[in-house]
């Protein structure tokens, strides 16, 4: 499978996402000067912002790729507890089943910036483990999501939540109803993680868990291989920074992926993008190695962003693709053949910027009302004019590219007009369609494509998807 058809696959799968979530605050400032009554920079404050943080960032990431994501975790009762529900409650994908245990407060995680560097986290927290009555609530709540699951992570950030009781029989009822594991682990003991399909430690994480005393390749693979074995975990992945991962499984197998990250600016919740796009990806069926080159090509898009930062498909497609233009007579041309052959031809339109989930409901949806579909693309300059300055994100080769790679599409061709009608009038398609909130009567060329036979279909865009809030 290709890039194209796994993100496409995506849409749909439910993954189960259990451990610490919390709250990432970041504050922004600049440092000219140390203060008299320390050795310590003054931090002059610019800003702040709050995302959702740890198991809940996983989620985040989960739902940018167009999964379903259930996470479930345990919150105190508490303004920062509310604070995280409100983040979430603005992801309709997202569905928050948070444990609430008035004894402890809601994880907090505030890191202090200057220029683009950290120079200060404090982490607020209570790291016990979880009270009885806590652990058969969340236990029960994992149980129930089970029941309508692709997939479960259990994203253990060390912070009360997975201990060894909580992980061995979160993977048993996993087992039970038949949905692998894939966990990112935090702990030294990797017994924790017994029975997973697929772990995802950093290099240090597994330095700590083997023993490991040397970072060459062979010495990896064999710890690797060694603790997969003993612990019958069926894969391990480690994540070695700029020496990109190192897939291993119990027996010969091993491969090294090398590093995507162009440039890096912040590896906050990278781990979190990491095993996101492995398990989604592993949701669709595609084989292992692949669903970890596409990982790690999202970990080197978010380490180039600043703070707990997701990637969208169109960002992924634009890094392992490659411009195949396509000239509006080759179209035409196409569409002849496929007349010839008695099938159906529809057309769609718009500015596919920084594609994301919506964007390929919409390109699903229109894909099943036609034999094959032709994409309108606005060109750069037809963009700006309808966006404004600062858009397109991504140039029109780039965009047209990442539409070509999708199963859903057949042919795609770029308009600088202000509407694709020249187009819809050399093609005079079977099925007009438009994703959002038109009447048939107001989609530009539905005149034309009526006078022809055919018909325009209006498809509802998938709420909670716009370029200009995930691209911001």
């Amino acid at each position: 499978m290709h890039f194209g058809e796994i993100l496409s696959a995506m849409a749909g799968k439910k993954i189960v996402v259990v451990g610490d979530v919390m709250l990432d605050r970041f504050i922004y400032g600049a440092v000219s000067r140390i203060s008299p009554e320390a050795p310590v920079p003054v931090l002059s404050y610019q800003g702040e912002q709050l995302n959702p943080g740890g198991a809940a960032n996983v989620a985040l990431n989960l739902v940018r790729l167009g999964v379903s994501a259930t996470v479930i975790g345990v919150t105190g009762a508490d303004e920062n507890a509310a604070l995280l529900a409100e983040k979430l409650a603005a992801e309709p994908q997202i569905k928050l089943k948070a444990i609430t245990d008035a004894k402890r407060p809601t994880t907090v995680k505030t890191r202090f910036s200057s220029s683009g560097q950290q120079i200060l986290r404090v982490d607020h927290e209570d790291v016990a483990p979880l009270p009885q009555a806590i652990y058969k609530r969340l236990l029960s709540a994992v149980q129930s999501a089970l029941k309508n699951a692709d997939m479960l992570i259990l994203s253990d950030y060390n912070k009360g939540v997975i201990d060894h009781s909580t992980a061995q029989h979160i993977i048993s009822l996993a087992k039970e109803a038949g949905v692998m594991v894939v966990a990112d682990p935090k702990k030294a003991d990797a017994s924790v993680y017994k029975g997973s399909s697929l772990i995802t430690p950093n290099i240090h994480e597994f330095r700590k868990m083997t023993g490991l005393a040397f970072d060459q390749h062979r010495d990896i693979i064999a710890a690797g291989r060694e603790m997969a074995r003993r612990h019958r975990i069926k894969s391990v992945l480690v994540t070695m920074g700029a020496d990109g991962m190192m897939l291993i499984n119990g027996k010969k197998e091993a491969h090294h992926i090398k590093s995507f990250a162009q440039s890096v600016f912040d590896v906050s919740g990278a781990g979190d993008t990491v095993i996101a796009t492995a398990a989604s990806a592993m949701a669709t069926g595609c084989d292992l190695k692949t669903a970890i080159e596409m990982a790690n090509t999202a970990a080197g898009i978010v380490v180039g962003k600043s703070g707990t930062a997701t990637t969208l498909p169109g960002e992924i497609l634009a890094r392992s693709t490659s411009p195949k233009p396509q000239s509006e007579s080759d179209v035409l041309g196409l569409v002849k053949l496929w007349r010839d052959a008695g099938l159906t031809v529809g057309f769609t339109n718009g500015c596919f910027d920084l594609l994301h989930p919506g964007h390929l409901w919409v390109l699903e949806q229109a894909a099943a009302t036609c034999d094959r579909l032709i994409v309108g693309l606005n060109s750069d300059a037809s963009t700006r004019r309808l966006k404004g300055d600062g858009r397109p994100h991504q140039n029109q080769e780039i965009r047209m590219a990442v539409l070509a790679s999708l199963p859903a599409v057949d042919a795609v061709v770029v308009f600088d007009t202000p509407t694709p009608l020249k187009i819809i009038k050399a093609i005079t398609p079977d099925r007009l369609i438009k994703g959002g909130d038109y009447k048939a009567g107001d989609v530009v060329g539905a005149d034309i494509v009526k006078a022809h036979g055919g018909k325009t279909v209006i498809i509802p865009t998938k709420p909670g998807f716009s370029t200009t809030r995930l691209g911001s």
